[in-house]
């Protein structure tokens, strides 16, 4: 034999073997030279079939099965003539259609059924695709051997298996292990005795088949709970059921009961559809656990003849018996196509005159050479396979260390983005503190010392959280502190006693942007354009109000008034009938801070301050200033201030509208104003969107502190009782004393 251990190296004229080299007799007639022409043409195209498989099982294309591979070596022989057919099988293929011979030993009449038509007559079910045609049997074929009445029902494995036993108990009522079938395989089973009541599951009233705990904690058959309704409930509590774990317990001692063999049993005479022990068969009794060790090697087992399929099966016992007299022995030769069918004696004279006989060796050699490389071609299929799970595997692998690669790349991302973060935090704050201390020493130098109290420091208190937004605007009224946020809601917290929020006022559509307290009431501005009246002791909503066409930017309430202020707008509202009074208009941008004093509101837009006097509602004043927008304004005994967009706090003589100064340090728009007065000592609060808020003393105009703890802008401030309360964009209001 050539050497074929890599079959992608040989080549398929190595396996062209000449037919003239094979030892054939002397003599060879033409039938015998046109077999083996077909031989040969038949192999060499088998060959050419391995070959263009082994090619391809070399590609990193799918791999055909192994089976398939056989399949398509074996499908080039169909091209050969009918009558010099050989089959590549290697092997008869087994027919569907059984025939059962029913006889005795004394030579009474002989039933033969070869049909399902026939086995219906004798009181037994169709298989599922049976054919039900009849067939005639001539008193030739009328041949047989002696079967016992219980090795009838099982001549052909794929007749139907009754349900019932002799005890009364289904064939599936038992305990599915190794040895146990299951629905789809059902055996007959006859107990020898009857099993105790309590290995019989309440739904289905049969022995356990698969017995498991359900939720209520009774036993039932799996099949009975998992097969049924999904309502179905135990019969004993009412529970719905469903599995929880299998009863190991119960399965032990349905595997211990003792029943009959089933080649010991037949078909019930007086119980249709059930079984009893039979006299005539197998006499062994065996436990549910150990049937199969018996059952496979029962002399009572029906098997196939050895020689022929044809031949009807007969008992295992009577099988040497059958062998001496068996009429369709084959020929050696029949995988090739040699059809000779005979008994022993015919068969020694048959093989002189074979024309397969002669050609045996070149017939074994090429079945070898081709099983060779079957089985290389199986085993490179196998390395490819191992290649392909490895390559799957080192993908895999390498998919998470990307994934893996990628998460830390995106934390290292996040953890430089908030190190920069830190990084020009920290350099604004001291570029803010250098400025503030240049500040101070240049007031110091121009000979303005002793004004600077050290010991009015303030510092943060504590911190209010609650909202989900920016907090936009502040108002104290008493011990109560009013926040409004872009979370659209109003919280109100005590300041007195336990710092806590003690009602949350929901009613308005958009961001609160404005809150002012006039008597007992609470006024709220809101971006949906609406002005919305709270009661304050009760904290309820008393009316809504539509205001404006734009939001409500700042409210202010004097003299029994209450000012509202929008785009290009101010709206003047009677507090008592809160009827609107007077709408002002032409201003030249929106209105976002509005002061009153006792004579006169000061309102603010783009780079400009007007003076309204309270009584007449006429402008009386205009202050022109710089920086862009006014977003705020406070008013002191002697001072007006504003502050800017663009980071500047104004400040004019409250007597001559004359400006005095300008406040510089912020870096951001300075969101808004907050004075606390005391004789000869009056401070300035700003906050700003550099998210820090500065202390001004208006005795000599230098900035004296800087309060830097929020994490956001600071948009708005609030005094009460020498505190200040500061909300940011970071959502909280700290307190500061």
């Amino acid at each position: 034999m050539m050497d074929i251990s890599d079959p992608l190296d040989f080549d398929i004229s190595d396996l062209n073997i000449d037919v003239e080299e094979i030892d054939t007799k002397p003599e060879v007639t033409d039938t015998e030279t046109q077999v083996i022409d077909t031989l040969r043409r038949g192999t060499q195209e088998r060959l050419a079939s391995v070959s263009t498989s082994v090619l391809l099982a070399s590609s990193w294309s799918p791999p055909s099965s192994t089976n398939g591979a056989r399949q398509r070596n074996h499908s080039s022989t169909n091209t050969i003539p009918t009558g010099s057919h050989i089959e590549t099988t290697f092997g008869p293929t087994k027919r569907n259609i059984v025939t059962t011979v029913h006889t005795d030993r004394e030579g009474h009449q002989i039933t033969v059924y070869k049909s399902w038509s026939d086995l219906t007559t004798a009181g037994m079910s169709l298989p599922a695709g049976g054919n039900n045609q009849s067939h005639t049997i001539d008193e030739e074929e009328e041949e047989g051997v002696v079967l016992g009445a219980a090795a009838a029902a099982h001549v052909n494995p794929q007749l139907p298996k009754h349900r019932r036993s002799g005890s009364n108990m289904s064939a599936r009522s038992f305990m599915t292990s190794p040895d146990i079938t299951t629905e789809t395989d059902q055996e007959v089973i006859v107990f020898t005795e009857r099993p105790s009541s309590k290995l019989s599951c309440t739904l289905c009233d049969n022995v356990f088949n698969d017995p498991i705990i359900a939720t209520c904690g009774h036993t039932f058959c799996r099949q009975c709970v998992a097969g049924r309704s999904p309502d179905v409930k135990c019969p004993v509590d009412g529970t719905k059921l469903s599995v929880v774990v299998a009863n190991i317990a119960v399965s032990e001692q349905i595997g211990e009961l003792y029943i009959h063999c089933k080649y010991g049993c037949r078909p019930s005479q007086d119980r249709m559809g059930e079984f009893e022990a039979d006299p005539k068969g197998c006499p062994h009794t065996v436990t549910i656990n150990n049937r199969r060790e018996h059952e496979n090697c029962c002399v009572y087992m029906a098997i196939e003849c050895p020689n022929n399929p044809n031949c009807s099966k007969v008992l295992k016992m009577h099988l040497n018996d059958h062998l001496r007299l068996c009429q369709n022995i084959q020929c050696a030769h029949h995988k090739y196509g040699c059809a000779f069918i005979g008994t022993s004696e015919d068969m020694s004279e048959h093989l002189h005159d074979c024309k397969f006989e002669a050609m045996k060796e070149f017939l074994q050699l090429n079945e070898d050479r081709l099983r060779d490389v079957q089985s290389t071609l199986s085993q490179k299929d196998s390395e490819i396979e191992f290649l392909r799970s490895m390559l799957g595997a080192l993908s895999e692998r390498l998919d998470r260390l990307e994934k893996t690669t990628e998460i830390k790349m995106n934390v290292l991302d996040e953890n430089q983005n908030t190190l920069n973060q830190d990084l020009r935090d920290a350099w604004r704050n001291f570029t803010m503190i250098n400025e503030e201390v240049s500040h101070i020493n240049a007031r110091l130098n121009s000979g303005a010392v002793g004004v600077y109290d050290p010991q009015q420091i303030f510092k943060c208190m504590g911190t209010f959280v609650g909202h989900k937004g920016p907090v936009w605007c502040l108002y104290v009224h008493g011990d109560l502190l009013f926040s409004g946020s872009s979370d659209k809601l109003i919280k109100v917290w005590d300041t007195c006693t336990n710092y806590k929020c003690l009602k949350t006022l929901d009613g308005h559509a958009g961001i609160v942007l404005a809150l002012c307290v006039f008597s007992d009431k609470l006024y709220s501005g809101s971006a949906d354009s609406t002005i919305m009246v709270w009661d304050i002791d009760t904290l309820t909503a008393i009316k809504t109000i539509n205001a404006h066409d734009n939001p409500v930017c700042t409210l202010v309430a004097a003299n029994g008034m209450l000012f509202s202020g929008s785009l290009k707008t101010i709206k003047v509202w009677d507090l008592h009938s809160l009827k609107l009074k007077r709408e002002i208009k032409g201003l030249n941008h929106w209105v976002r801070a509005l002061q009153a004093s006792q004579k006169y509101l000061y309102s603010g837009s783009y780079q400009t301050i007007k003076v309204w006097d309270l009584n007449s509602l006429d402008c009386v004043r205009v202050l022109q200033t710089s920086g862009g927008s006014v977003y705020s304004i406070a008013v002191t005994n002697q001072h007006i201030i504003c502050g800017t967009y663009e980071n500047c706090i104004h400040v004019w003589s409250v007597d001559s509208y004359e400006q005095c100064d300008t406040l510089t340090g912020h870096v951001g728009t300075v969101y808004d104003l907050a004075v606390i007065q005391a004789p000869g000592n009056t401070r300035v609060f700003s906050a700003s969107y550099d998210r820090s808020l500065r202390v001004w003393n208006m005795e000599n105009m230098i900035c004296t502190q800087t309060l830097v703890r929020h994490q956001g802008s600071v948009t708005c401030l609030a005094v009460s009782r020498g505190r200040i309360f500061s909300g940011a964009v970071d959502s909280t209001v700290k307190v500061w004393q």
